[in-house]
């Protein structure tokens, strides 16, 4: 039996519940633990179902309140980024600082060796791996965190290849979230209207241009915050072909716009590198990386240091819609997370 305290984050959903009871079955001292992370009723509600799940499984269950540093660090860092005409990905954010930066620091507090969640994720041979639930599969969302810590996470559904499994696997332990809805959204976004969001965070409705590259203005924006990289609809403009957002010009306060090749590039610079193997190893290997979550994985011609410290990759071929503010997570040939970036321009 193995007798290492491992802390699990407990979110009330029906993953966490479900690697909570599989890790007491392996033999685990297991903690539950939640992360307040907003002062709202979903989040009462969660705590709850949290509560009720430990309790059932006969574990401590404690409640870490990260409300204050969330806000500095996750919601600021929302606003600001939209403030500068970027697309932000608060998820990566939390997970870098929070489910495994501070969680890691609360459960050693508590003599922890191991912190678990309810990830669709493999750690081997303290490699961050793909999931084989390949549509559930969430490592570009773990791509910032420390690989430092990866020795130390645990990600008890790694070996399922559905949703389904772990429902079903939920009933058979009788857990009452078993049938509980996933959580599609991003948390402290309400009905997940980030616009309504950014409003009430004192985001201001500057009307400017739509442009051209050229600079011939097409019509009017009311907000830059309300487009990105891409986006078709909304635009309201009449014109001879399909018009897409190409860049968000914050200086002068521009929305560009032009046709779907447009948009096709094979370069970006990345900043922010997390590298989770070695240096060396990393650029030896042959690359390939996801620029959206949703993505598909694509084979990289060319990665080179520039500036002592960000990266300029070039890919075999055009991708469409590389949008500053999101990340590049690099992957090699075998499903295994290399490392990432924030992409920069």
């Amino acid at each position: 039996m193995k007798k290492e305290i491992v802390v699990i984050g407990m979110s009330g959903g029906v993953d966490s519940s479900v690697a909570a009871c599989l890790l007491k079955e392996d033999g685990y001292q297991v903690i539950g633990a939640t992360m307040k992370l907003l002062e709202d009723k979903k989040t009462k509600e969660a705590i709850e179902d949290a509560k009720k799940i430990c309790n059932q499984l006969d574990i401590p269950h404690y409640i870490f309140d990260l409300t204050k540093e969330f806000k500095e660090i996750v919601i600021k860092n929302f606003i600001t980024s939209y403030k500068e005409g970027l697309t932000p990905n608060p998820c990566i954010v939390c997970n870098k600082y929070f489910k495994f930066g501070l969680f890691y620091q609360k459960a050693k507090e508590l003599n922890a060796t191991y912190i678990a969640t309810g990830h669709y994720a493999k750690v081997e041979n303290n490699r961050l791996i793909m999931s084989d639930a390949k549509e559930k599969d969430q490592s570009y969302f773990l791509c910032q965190i420390d690989k430092e810590v990866l020795p130390y996470v645990l990600f008890p559904l790694n070996k399922f290849n559905s949703k389904d499994e772990i429902r079903s696997l939920a009933k058979k332990y009788s857990l009452p979230v078993s049938e509980k809805k996933d959580s599609q959204e991003i948390c402290f976004i309400p009905n997940d209207d980030y616009k309504s969001f950014l409003e009430k965070n004192n985001m201001k409705n500057t009307p400017g241009n739509i442009i051209l590259k050229n600079g011939k203005i097409l019509g009017k924006h009311n907000g830059i915050y309300k487009y990105t990289i891409g986006q078709r609809k909304g635009l309201n403009i009449a014109y001879k072909e399909p018009l897409y957002v190409l860049e968000l010009d914050i200086e002068n306060n521009n929305v560009i716009v032009g046709s779907n090749n447009e948009l096709l590039k094979k370069e970006l610079i990345a900043s922010n590198i997390n590298y989770l193997v070695d240096k060396n190893e990393f650029f030896k290997t042959k690359l390939y990386a996801k620029i959206r979550s949703r993505g598909s994985i694509e084979e990289i011609d060319n990665c080179i240091i520039t500036n002592e410290k960000d990266l300029k990759v070039t890919f075999k071929k055009e991708l469409r819609a590389i949008t500053p503010g999101q990340y590049i997570v690099f992957y090699n040939n075998k499903n295994e997370c290399l490392g990432s970036g924030y992409i920069k321009k």
